[in-house]
């Protein structure tokens, strides 16, 4: 019977959910966004979610933690829980459109008004305002905005309520996101009967960005003098001007834009690199941005790993203690108020932030699972103490970008996995050796290399006590047995010896070969021992003689005390630990007795040898090569 159980569902949008239901430690450098999720038992559940964000959401399930206890399988139930998530969209069919610098008149009554407006490439800054706002006539703005989209497990929707009829309603959005359609909801807050008027009027402020060609650039190594560095940044026909197309207009300089070239390496795996060179100029007038192309829609089921490194001649030499190359790692638009702020927040993000500074030459910083979008890298140097040192000083950082499946490839204790669902594709690590974590680097619960040498051993070297069984089954001219309980020996031997995890381990086959052999060997050899007991050809002669005789064979009670009462004891409690009592922490320990069990019930339980056959009988050859074969309808002996 399955009782009931607690399944927990998250939720993520832009890709797929990143869980730890055990409680496990991440690698370090590891950044990780608490997960939003529902508990339920095996009852509906439903969530709502308004104005969602467009583009993929992930939903993932799971159980609570399995018991450890192993168990055969096909000789235990086992409960099947099914989870199957239903989607209902609800779409807005009127949406106005939001012109930038153009007044859109808009009425409210009982249903809300929806607006959107595109945010173009290399936009600073968003002006939303309402103008001209009355109230049934009156002055007075009861208006609820809320601009942008829905997301989980954060939700940055920005909202805004208008209710002084003396100050002007407006939201400011810095670094909104570039190259889409931002949603813009306006409710009316005064009644249901109660219509407002207003006008909404947009306005975007351009970035002018400083787009570095490389062909002239200086090819110099980062350990040249720093003058020769400080050389890449003054105007040049180096630096194409896309400010004074009609996009972006043409105001001062708000960033410098380093082209940044994707190399897909293999499934999940790119390495992300500026043209040309593997150094990023970086100095305290404007930002230094690199776009990180991670749209393609499979890309969200790896890992993004940043790792930076100032060069340390020119840092040391020109930069003081309190000065800091701040870096910033945001999705869908870069952070550029190094200036007024350094906690790397957006209009509709909260990114990544990492630091550089004498002290702290090296930043590392791993993203599991990236949101489907964009990507952008933000440098710029701060003085907090002493903004005039910045303005003489420059640095130079390399930078070494890409997306793994598995990071650092799940280390020597963990196997990186590449799994499918429903057309998705994304990547997990398989620990062993007790490692665990994310990346198996959790070593709370490993095993040392003594502990698994010891296992290895006891494993492998429990096997030897078939050596017992076989002995006894050549000296009774059983050679069919001893065959078979050779063979079990020789493979589960060996099989144990490459299943196991970490540093001890041989193996002479495949893995698949090796376990196959191992579970034939082990059936066969029980069913060897139950037929040898048998004796299926002179079954109807004992059947006979234990009717005639009043009592079953054997007649000799030593044979049931010393002989058959130990091997059946032996054998049942093998079964016993085999069943009910191995798990996995216990594994190494009860699986060896179950070897040691099973070997001595077999030597226990081999019927003796016939009174009319001597000991080794089978190797025994007359010199004239005639050899001694009984008749047993007959019962006497015959030359041949």
């Amino acid at each position: 019977m399955c009782s009931n159980v607690e399944i927990t569902v998250y939720f993520r949008y832009g890709a797929p959910p990143v869980i730890n239901p055990l409680g496990t430690s991440f690698p370090a450098n590891t950044s990780v966004q608490p997960s939003f999720l529902v508990k339920m038992l095996q009852s509906n559940a439903s969530i709502n979610i308004s104005h969602p964000a467009p583009g993929d959401w992930f939903v993932a399930a799971h159980l609570p933690p399995s018991s450890q206890k192993i168990e055969m399988k096909g000789f235990v139930p086992t409960c099947a829980y099914i989870f199957q998530p239903d989607m209902l969209v609800m779409r807005v069919v009127e949406v106005s459109i939001l012109e930038p610098n153009v007044p859109l008149p808009q009425t409210l009554l009982s249903h809300p008004s929806y607006l959107k407006i595109f945010v173009p490439e290399y936009t600073q800054e968003l002006r939303l305002e309402l103008q001209g706002c009355a109230s049934n006539g009156s002055l007075g703005c009861p208006v609820r905005l809320t601009v942008g989209s829905a997301t989980l497990p954060s939700n940055f929707q920005k909202v805004l309520t208008c209710t002084s009829p003396t100050w002007a309603c407006h939201l400011l959005l810095p670094s909104p996101p570039w190259d889409r359609w931002l949603q813009v909801t306006a409710k009316s807050l005064a009644g249901p009967h109660v219509s407002v008027a207003f006008s909404a009027v947009a306005t975007l402020t351009a970035c002018r960005p400083w787009i570095v060609n490389f062909q002239h650039l200086l090819q110099s190594s980062p350990n040249q003098s720093c003058n020769a560095s400080t050389s890449l940044l003054p105007p040049s026909p180096g630096y194409q001007d896309l400010g004074r197309s009609s996009r972006v207009g043409g105001g001062p300089f708000c960033l410098v834009n380093y082209q940044v070239m994707r190399e897909d390496m293999d499934v999940m795996s790119v390495h992300f690199r500026p043209v040309d060179r593997v150094s990023v100029l970086v100095h305290s007038g404007m930002p230094s941005v690199m776009r990180l192309y991670l749209n393609t829609g499979m890309d969200s089921g790896g890992s993004l790993t940043i790792s930076l490194w100032a060069n340390k001649v020119p840092l040391s030499s020109m930069i003081s203690n309190h000065t800091l190359v701040m870096v910033c790692v945001n999705a869908a638009s870069p952070f550029l108020r190094f200036n007024a702020s350094l906690n790397c927040t957006t209009a509709f993000f909260q990114g990544y932030s990492l630091s550089l500074s004498t002290s702290s030459l090296k930043a590392k910083l791993i993203i599991p699972y990236p949101e489907t979008d964009n990507w952008y890298l933000s440098l710029q140097l701060v003085c907090p103490q002493s903004p005039e040192e910045c303005e003489k000083t420059k640095v130079l950082v390399e930078t070494t970008l890409y997306l793994v499946p598995c990071l650092d490839d799940c280390g020597p204790y963990g196997q990186c996995i590449l799994l499918r669902r429903h057309g998705y594709l994304y990547a997990g690590c398989s620990c062993k050796a007790g490692w665990r974590g994310w990346s198996c680097t959790d070593n709370s619960t490993a095993q040392s290399t003594a502990q698994q040498r010891m296992a290895t051993l006891l494993l492998t070297l429990s096997n030897l006590l078939f050596l017992a069984p076989i002995t006894l089954s050549v000296y009774r001219c059983l050679l069919v047995e001893a065959s078979v309980y050779a063979y079990t020996m020789f493979f589960s031997t060996f099989y144990h010896a490459c299943d196991q995890p970490g540093e001890a381990v041989l193996c002479i086959l495949n893995y698949d070969t090796l376990q196959y052999c191992d579970f034939l060997g082990s059936g066969v050899s029980i069913w060897v021992t139950i037929l040898c007991m048998a004796r299926l050809k002179a079954a109807l002669k004992y059947v006979y003689r234990c009717g005639h005789r009043r009592h079953c064979y054997p007649t000799s009670w030593q044979r049931w005390v010393f002989y058959l009462l130990p091997g059946i004891s032996m054998a049942a409690l093998a079964i016993t630990i085999y069943t009910s009592m191995m798990t996995s922490d216990n594994y190494y320990y009860t699986h060896s007795i179950w070897h040691m069990l099973l070997a001595g019930s077999a030597a226990f339980l081999l019927p003796p040898r016939d009174k009319h056959v001597e000991p080794w009988a089978c190797s025994q050859k007359f010199t004239c090569h005639y050899q001694i074969c009984k008749n047993h309808r007959e019962e006497l002996y015959t030359v041949t």
